[in-house]
């Protein structure tokens, strides 16, 4: 039976994929990624790779996203179905190692203070002021460390060429984005679909980056729905 891994992505946890988890556990196996302690995009696939046996279908925000990317591009065999909900595909941009070190150097200093820098435009700007979804990614952030913030920028830095492999990835691709979303916006998804054979795209409306845990319903439908469509009884139970 096909297996549906959940990856979260940077300084996430499961909350990001657990109303998915819980929706799909009576249909097929599901393994919720950890990513603590990783440092390379392709080491964190590899590991996956070699944690979770058969066949699998994989489901990456973010990070996460890139994680997944990469798993089907060294295993295109075992991936039978990817999920890239609110990611990227392009290699390291000018300037972005001045941005991410600043970053690193923040965490380092205090996680507090780059919690509260980093999260308000990761969602929605109409939902900064929502205190309850505000906490719970800021809870979030704090059960990670400087250590791991560090790993994960590093991977990140360091991230393959998604777009040299996209034109390769032959599996069924449903792509996520929040309409809000301004780290990853529609338009990057869109050059993802443009790229790839078999790919849909799904916008979640009031939404921003964090759209898994700002909309978790809509989310879960998006997903469950393609899930139905596409592989039918397989993930039925």
């Amino acid at each position: 039976m096909t297996t549906l891994v959940l990856v979260p992505g940077l300084l996430s946890d499961d909350i990001v994929w657990q109303p998915l988890a819980d929706a799909v556990a009576d249909r097929m196996p599901v393994y919720q990624a950890d990513l603590n302690g990783g440092n390379s995009i392709s080491g964190m696939a590899r590991d996956l790779l070699d944690k979770v046996p058969g066949d699998l279908i994989v489901v990456g925000h973010s990070m996460g996203g890139r994680v997944a990317m990469e798993m089907a591009h060294l295993a295109p065999e075992r991936i039978k179905g990817l999920v890239l909900a609110n990611t990227g595909h392009g290699p390291k941009r000018e300037g972005e190692d001045v941005k991410r070190q600043a970053m690193i150097d923040l965490g380092n200093e205090s996680m507090e203070k780059l919690a509260d820098q980093w999260l308000p435009p990761m969602v929605d700007e109409r939902r900064v002021g929502d205190a309850d979804l505000m906490n719970k990614l800021r809870a979030m952030v704090l059960r990670a460390n400087a250590e791991i913030h560090e790993g994960h920028i590093r991977a990140l830095v360091g991230r393959p060429n998604a777009t040299a492999y996209l034109t390769d990835i032959d599996c069924p691709i449903l792509l996520l984005v929040g309409r809000q979303d301004r780290w990853s916006p529609i338009a990057q998804h869109e050059e993802i679909k443009a790229a790839t054979k078999n790919s849909e795209l799904a916008v979640i409306e009031d939404a921003g980056h964090f759209a898994p845990v700002e909309r978790p319903e809509d989310v879960v439908k998006a997903v469950t729905d393609w899930l139905g469509r596409t592989f039918g009884d397989e993930c039925n139970g």
